[in-house]
């Protein structure tokens, strides 16, 4: 059941017709379209995610803002527009009512995407990596809205861990406080986007897509069994990069270092800078793991979303 929305959120027909045919429908977010890649890369890349999605039977639900108006699901006309405007703005949490008052074309970060899909009852959604404690926040305060959208809001993120550019220490002590389980799904270590092994301890692995929709059931109790718990919150899967398409550790926090002592920007820059500056030392190595990852993180979603649908 899709829950009541205003009309300033437009869900599209294919999205309201897979919740009614029961099928698994993931949210996909849009900074990766405006912030994340050039054009034409990224409406590429956009493309090859919605299929992702759809090569397993699921439906792809991308969200942005297109003239102050929230969409859940965008038409190829709208996901081309979208990648083509270079004045398309950042869209985090905070940034959302100004976007939608002065009607501005934006990309949806991870916590603007979890709080939408939440809104169109959407439970999974995939991404490349969640943002996280920056490294210097001891000195910064530079901490992502997106852990505390995770503590807050009830959405399963499959995604590759942390962005490797942050202090994934750090973070994983800020989802512990805030109680959020964080699921490497067939590894033993916490995956750092660009690298399979961070060296870091996940709360729990899980090895079946099965055990996972089964998690995200007893978590929100989805099977409305009388007087069972519900645990407020989102779950993040890490699911890790593919062996063929890792990057070598040593090599990016090299890179990541170089990348970091040329830094001039702060706040929302420092993230699209670092990953770009990384694609340009790296010479495509680190966008085409990026790609990759998201690919696999998509594909997976789109699992757990038909099992999800599938028993409860």
């Amino acid at each position: 059941m899709i829950k009541p929305t205003s009309r300033r959120i437009t869900i599209s027909q294919e999205v309201r017709n897979a919740f009614s045919q029961r099928q698994g429908v993931v949210a996909l977010e849009s900074t990766v379209i405006t912030h994340g890649l050039p054009y034409p890369d990224n409406l590429a890349t956009a493309q090859a995610l919605e299929a992702c999605v759809r090569d397993e039977g699921a439906v792809a639900a991308t969200i942005a803002v297109l003239e102050g108006q929230i969409h859940v699901g965008l038409s190829a006309e709208q996901l081309e527009k979208l990648a083509k405007d270079e004045q398309a703005l950042k869209l985090s949490r905070r940034d959302l009512p100004l976007a939608m008052s002065i009607q501005k074309n934006g990309g949806t970060t991870v916590a603007t995407t979890m709080m939408i899909a939440h809104e169109a009852d959407i439970r999974i959604f995939a991404t490349g990596g969640i943002g996280g404690v920056h490294r210097g926040a001891e000195s910064t305060f530079d901490i992502s809205a997106d852990l505390e959208e995770l503590a807050n809001t009830s959405v399963c993120v499959v995604c590759a861990g942390a962005k490797a550019v942050l202090d994934i220490p750090k973070t994983l002590e800020v989802l512990e406080t805030k109680g959020v389980p964080t699921i490497s799904y067939g590894c033993d270590e916490f995956p750092a986007f660009y690298y399979r092994n961070s060296g870091l301890s996940p709360s729990a692995r899980l090895d079946k897509v099965s055990d996972i929709a089964n998690l995200l059931i007893h978590k929100w109790n989805l099977a409305r069994w009388p007087d069972a718990l519900h645990f407020k919150g989102g779950v993040l899967i890490a699911n890790p990069i593919k062996l063929e398409d890792e990057f070598a550790k040593e090599e990016v926090e090299g890179l990541i270092s170089q990348a970091l002592s040329e830094m001039s920007v702060t706040g929302r820059d420092v993230t699209p800078y670092l990953l770009a500056k990384l694609g340009e030392l790296s010479e495509g190595q680190s966008k085409a793991s990026n790609i990759a990852l998201l690919k696999n993180n998509a594909t997976l979603a789109a699992q757990i979303a038909n099992e999800l649908v599938k028993n409860c």
